[in-house]
């Protein structure tokens, strides 16, 4: 294998995990790097497994930090995933498609939309997961759309944090990616 290739699977994956731990630092509300995780992985890990498993498991791996550290008196005992995992997982492999498909040629306008789309099968996707496992919704669609309404005052957030992370993540790459320990184009 290519020197270049094995330096590209390492940096990206930086990007990946540095993007993650944002998430531990204070931020407002849904302002975080999922989105963009998801669409940075699904753009450029040229292995089809790696675009899906790393976003995935970046964003375990701080919220196994997040729920036993910051949120333990929330939960009994450790918790390895919780129920919000699972939802925002799904959301997660959901953007990396997305990627696969829209950002196969990387530009501002394609990262732009693909950030926007992010942002709203996190919301639909995630508040679904409230009212599906939760307690404060009744299990009917008017529990549905009051999970949805209760969703709404977070949508800004994620939306300025997915094309804010987008911009630093994608606009970073492309700075380093001039260098010669990034390989200009990947087939995938």
């Amino acid at each position: 294998m290519n020197q270049n290739y094995k330096h590209k699977g390492l940096i990206l994956g930086l990007f990946i995990l540095f993007a993650a731990m944002s998430r531990l630092l204070p931020h407002p509300p849904n302002f975080t790097a999922i989105g963009a995780i998801a669409l940075f992985g699904g753009a450029y890990f040229s292995k089809k497994w790696l675009a899906f498993l790393v976003p995935v498991l970046a964003v375990w791996i701080t919220d196994l930090i997040l729920n036993n550290v910051v949120y333990a008196a929330y939960y009994e005992g450790f918790v390895w995933i919780s129920k919000n995992l699972l939802f925002t997982g799904l959301a997660i492999l959901l953007m990396v498609l997305l990627a696969r498909f829209v950002l196969k040629k990387i530009n501002p306008g394609r990262v732009i939309g693909a950030s926007l789309a992010a942002s709203v099968i996190f919301f639909l996707v995630s508040n679904f997961g409230a009212w599906a496992v939760g307690t404060m919704y009744p299990l009917n669609i008017g529990g549905l759309i009051a999970a949805y309404v209760a969703g709404l005052p977070f949508f800004l957030n994620t939306l300025a944090g997915d094309l804010f992370f987008c911009g630093v993540m994608f606009g970073s790459y492309a700075l380093i990616s001039k260098t010669a320990l990034i390989p200009q184009q990947v087939k995938r």
